[in-house]
């Protein structure tokens, strides 16, 4: 099959879900659960570390290679969706809900982009 996300459509991808990332609490309303409001800024600020280091056009430093990029997208991905019964906020409808979505959407995104590395 196929892989339908190119490397440059990854970068836009992942700068566009940084900050909505951040903002799900906010957006989600679960600015209630401090874990989970913690785990969004963690999870946001990782992101935005791993993509700025990432060796694309979109990276500012270039060291990681995008492969080993999306291995940790996918693994952060499926993480995320574990949070919920790890950290204890699985009974939080809204807080759950949220990183279902944003984990799902991690590990597709990581699942589904093509692993082209940059020449």
């Amino acid at each position: 099959m196929e892989k339908p996300i190119s490397r440059q459509q990854h970068g836009f991808t992942d700068y566009s879900y940084i900050p909505l990332v951040a903002a799900a609490p906010a957006l989600a309303n679960f600015k209630d659960q401090p874990t989970a409001t913690l785990l969004t800024r963690v999870l946001s600020g990782s992101i935005l570390a791993t993509s700025l280091m990432t060796r694309a056009e979109w990276g500012a430093f270039r060291i990681l290679p995008f492969k080993a990029h999306l291995a940790a997208d996918a693994a952060v991905g499926t993480m995320t969706l574990a949070a919920p019964w790890l950290f204890g906020f699985a009974g939080h409808h809204r807080a759950r809900n949220a990183f279902l979505a944003i984990g799902a959407f991690g590990l597709m995104a990581g699942l589904l982009s093509r692993p082209d590395e940059m020449k």
